[in-house]
């Protein structure tokens, strides 16, 4: 999948994923796709309900290992 923006969140645990991706994507403008690298495997259920609770759109997420790429795009401000 194509991104605009990379975040590296390796070595981080839970909530730090999630709290570097709510101030990382106000960076970003509106249908920009943020891409954020992550070892922890708490993203996968984590990082849908941010984007649900938050109004961003959640565009999936792919696992090599233990390295999840997971995709937002920017919906709200």
């Amino acid at each position: 999948m194509k991104s605009d923006v990379k975040l590296d969140c390796f070595g981080l645990l839970c909530p730090m994923p999630i709290i570097q991706t709510a101030k990382k994507i106000k960076e970003l403008r509106t249908g920009e796709v943020l891409e954020v690298f992550s070892t922890d495997e708490g993203i996968k259920g984590d990082m849908p309900a941010w984007c649900k609770m938050t109004g961003q759109e959640f565009l999936g997420l792919e696992q090599d290992g233990e390295i999840y790429r997971v995709y937002v795009r920017k919906i709200k401000e």
